[in-house]
C-alpha cells in the first residue's frame, strides 16, 4: 500500500521565512486487481495495454486505487510532480524477490484484462484474497505457478548448453576470472 501525503494548505513561518504545510491529506492507495477491475468496468478498455491513457483516465485510476470510502476530490489540484512520481514508482515496483531467467520469456500478444487475471487465479487455484495484493506481485505468483506446473518440460541439449554458457559467463564476470 502507498501512503501519500498531499499538502492542501500552507502557512508562512516568519521565523524561518518558509512556507510550511498546515493541512495535508493522507491517501492510502493500492495498485491491485480490485483497482484494475473497477477501472476497466468503468472505461471498458484494457488498462495494462500499451495505449496512452488520457489525463482523466489516469486520475480515475488513482481514484480506483483509493482504499477509503470516498475519494477527496479537492486533493487533485494540489498534487505535485513528486506525488505523481511516487504513484508511478509504486505502480511499477516489482514487489517481490522473485526473478526469472530470460530464457523462458514469451512475447505473448494476448491482451491482459482483469477477467483474464481472475481466470488465471481460478485455473491455478490462487485464492481470491490475493486480488488485494499489489498487481505486480500477483502477476509474479501467476507466472511462478505456470512455470512450476509446466516444469516437467526438459530442456533440449542445445538449450541446456546455452543456459550453462550464460551461467558460466555470469560467474566469470562476477569473479573476475577468465575461466
Amino acid at each position: 500500500m502507498l501512503r501519500l501525503s498531499v499538502t492542501t494548505a500552507e502557512d508562512f513561518d516568519e521565523a524561518t521565512n518558509e512556507f510550511v504545510a498546515s493541512v495535508s491529506v493522507v491517501l492510502e492507495l493500492e495498485h491491485s486487481l480490485v483497482s484494475l477491475s473497477k477501472w476497466e468496468s468503468k472505461w471498458e478498455i484494457p488498462f495494462l495495454d500499451a495505449t496512452q491513457k488520457t489525463d482523466e483516465q489516469v486520475l480515475d485510476y488513482i481514484r480506483m486505487m483509493h482504499t477509503g470510502s470516498e475519494f477527496p476530490e479537492h486533493v487533485f489540484p494540489k498534487f505535485t510532480e513528486r506525488n505523481y512520481e511516487a504513484i508511478n514508482k509504486y505502480i511499477n515496483a516489482k514487489m517481490t524477490a522473485t526473478w526469472f531467467s530470460n530464457s523462458r520469456e514469451t512475447n505473448s500478444r494476448e491482451i491482459v484484462t482483469a477477467e483474464l487475471i481472475y481466470y488465471w487465479m481460478i485455473a491455478l487455484g490462487i485464492p481470491f484474497e490475493c486480488e488485494n495484493w499489489h498487481l505486480n506481485r500477483l502477476l509474479t505468483l501467476i507466472k511462478v505457478c505456470n512455470i512450476k506446473n509446466n516444469s516437467k518440460e526438459k530442456l533440449s541439449p542445445r538449450d541446456l548448453a546455452q543456459q550453462n554458457r550464460e551461467l558460466n559467463a555470469q560467474r566469470r564476470a562476477s569473479m573476475g576470472s577468465r575461466g
